[in-house]
């Protein structure tokens, strides 16, 4: 984009001020628990399924997990994007709008930057690969966008958007790869955070550190009562988000810095989609990726901005992945015991908390007896009952994915495009 005429600082209070810029055009998405679900993450794992991992011979962790779910399938477009799109428009000076913007994208960005446009009366250029699907074509040209085609390549899509930018005097707004954008993602942690603390003002025995809570869980510890923690009802004690592009987790980690909340990422891990967590081991920010994961949402490498926050400890406390079967066991859990419409993207943070050894066993050690309290972004819905239908397939139908492309050639692509 364009030098903003709003602050770029990355930090807390940043993120109020666009949560107080763009709360007027978002849905305040609800929190909900599930005590299914959660009894779900309280349960060790059998030891058939540590097998094959560095954790196999151990004994699984038995750590004790109250989930708060923030449901951004909800929200406006059915995700997150809403948010940042918003906000990013919110600080554009008057003759930037005038003159409109561009972005590149086939998900929901698309459909985000289109709805924020019209609702500012501005118009709205999105370059979309030929190998897009028609129906996020068509929600997005049905939310008043002028869609332009370009090859699948990121040089394709660049170069189109360059030659709209030339033409229109447009302005760019990235997926993800600025501070406006991931501002506007961490005002969703805001809300996560006090609505928290209302349902469990209201119900206390929501949180693992209820004082009703605290009494039962020293009552099975081994060596007696276990002694006074810090953390108090209410406040959450890590969030995990999932992890793309790294609009979501940099805002998330960004808002919540400073407040004893620990922050987690949740990525696939399929054909290298793990390239937030691959980054952090090598400490070096991976560039590139190309995968079908299911999690269609999340094929795309982390932005340079994103990385400079993702990679810092004192924000992000660690990057966990998850395989296509955990992802796709996770989904049918939310769908069937909470009846809440979710796309594999959606569920990876919550795949981390019920199947990574290594995060629960962070929770065994750190929490204790008493457990943590942990926020889960779901961060969108946008799928089909025909696209669902093909990820719980069998045989030959389960292999042709969902949310491949055919190519002008006639080959399967892996589309790396920013949701």
């Amino acid at each position: 984009m364009g030098e903003p005429s709003c602050s770029p600082v990355l930090d807390r209070s940043n993120v109020e001020t666009a949560h107080g810029r763009i709360k007027q055009h978002i849905h305040r998405t609800p929190v909900v628990t599930s005590k299914t679900l959660s009894e779900l993450a309280s349960t060790p794992q059998p030891a058939a399924a540590l097998v094959g991992t560095p954790h196999e011979g151990k004994k699984p962790a038995q750590p004790r997990i109250q989930l708060f779910f923030k449901c951004e399938n909800y929200q406006k477009i059915g995700a997150f994007k809403s948010r940042g799109a918003f906000h990013a428009l919110s600080c554009l000076a008057p003759d930037q709008l005038a003159k409109g913007v561009v972005t590149h994208s086939s998900g929901n960005h698309a459909q985000a930057l289109a709805l924020a446009a019209r609702t500012h009366g501005i118009k709205a250029y999105i370059v979309m690969p030929t190998i897009s699907t028609p129906s996020k074509i068509a929600a997005t040209k049905g939310y008043g966008a002028e869609v332009i085609f370009s090859g699948s390549t990121s040089q394709e899509r660049e170069a189109v958007v360059e030659d709209v930018m030339k033409r229109t005097g447009a302005t760019l707004v990235p997926p993800y790869d600025h501070p406006n954008i991931i501002l506007g993602q961490g005002t969703m942690a805001l809300e996560l955070e006090e609505q928290v603390q209302r349902l469990v003002k209201d119900d206390p025995s929501l949180s693992v550190h209820s004082e009703s809570n605290i009494r039962q869980s020293s009552h099975t510890a081994v060596n007696g009562p276990m002694p006074p923690r810090e953390p108090s009802a209410g406040h959450l004690d890590a969030v995990i988000a999932p992890l793309g592009g790294g609009g979501m987790l940099s805002g998330v980690a960004t808002a919540l810095n400073g407040t004893g909340t620990r922050v987690y990422g949740a990525e696939p891990s399929f054909e290298g989609a793990d390239d937030g967590r691959r980054g952090l081991e090598a400490n070096e920010r991976i560039t590139t990726v190309k995968t079908l994961t299911i999690a269609d949402g999340l094929r795309t490498p982390v932005g340079k901005i994103n990385w400079t926050v993702i990679s810092d400890k004192s924000k992000v406390k660690g990057v966990f992945a998850v395989s296509e079967e955990q992802i796709l066991s996770t989904m049918k859990l939310v769908i069937e015991r909470m009846k809440v419409f979710v796309e594999p993207s959606a569920v990876v943070s919550l795949a981390v908390c019920l199947y990574d050894e290594g995060f629960r066993q962070i929770v065994e050690e750190e929490g204790g007896k008493e457990g943590w309290d942990v926020g889960i972004i779901f961060s969108g819905g946008n799928t089909t009952l025909e696209a669902i239908s093909k990820l719980f397939a069998t045989g030959e139908e389960r292999a042709e994915r969902a949310e491949a492309k055919i190519g002008k050639d006639g080959k399967r692509e892996a589309e790396n495009v920013a949701g």
